[in-house]
């Protein structure tokens, strides 16, 4: 994967935000709802990616202590994420929702802005942490526009769409390091597909074994030597 195409799959979106509760789950299957009614597709983390109470027990039989399949798991959710923000997905919308915006969803949101890809804010949440403003850092990324009505993040993300002034054909230099996560993140994600909605953790867990215990530092984690 020496060159990134950054517009490909725009109307392919990958959902930002916390993801930490019940409730913010269903806020992200909402937001996932209004782009889908709005005729794009979309990758929802919580949904489509991966959980830790799915896998982790089963790394644990495996001899992985707490901390090493931890760390594991980590090493897949990011590969997996990143690889569907700068590659599966060609947009992004970002739940800004809460009083200090997701961390997770900030990164992904940035890695997005720097490939130029048409980039949403969601945010019906009047608090805010800098005398009554949002984070310039944050909302600067979409010229300081967020979106307080679900049912018009789809217009609006079709709207960022049609103003894309570079070629979707629009090609860039993929570093190394990031091209290693990536290709570990696609293949990984191509092994997901074939397992259907069951997902069973014996298979995703083999796999994350297989993929990403390389990258830990084995000789601290003796079980996965």
């Amino acid at each position: 994967m020496k060159l990134l195409r950054p517009l490909e799959n725009l109307r392919r979106v990958y959902c930002a935000g916390p993801l930490f509760n019940a409730a913010e789950r269903r806020e992200m299957t909402d937001i996932a709802k209004a782009l889908g009614d709005g005729g794009f597709e979309t990758f929802v983390p919580h949904s489509d990616g991966l959980e830790f109470s799915q896998v982790l027990p089963y790394l644990q039989q495996q001899g992985c202590d707490h901390g090493a399949a931890g760390r594991l798991l980590h090493e897949a959710i990011f590969a997996l994420d990143v690889y569907h923000v700068l590659v599966g997905c060609g947009s992004l919308v970002f739940n800004m929702n809460g009083r200090i915006p997701d961390e997770g969803g900030v990164a992904e949101m940035s890695m997005a802005w720097m490939l130029g890809k048409p980039i949403v804010i969601y945010k019906e949440d009047v608090r805010s942490k800098i005398a009554g403003r949002d984070n310039p850092l944050v909302v600067g990324q979409t010229s300081f526009l967020t979106i307080s009505d679900m049912s018009q993040l789809a217009p609006a993300l079709s709207a960022k769409i049609g103003a894309l002034e570079a070629p979707m054909d629009w090609q860039t230099p993929c570093p190394p390091h990031l091209t290693e996560v990536l290709l570990a993140g696609e293949t990984f994600w191509r092994r997901i597909q074939t397992l259907g909605a069951e997902r069973p953790a014996d298979q995703l867990g083999d796999w994350m074994l297989e993929l990403f215990a390389s990258r830990l530092d084995v000789s601290a984690s003796p079980a996965l030597s």
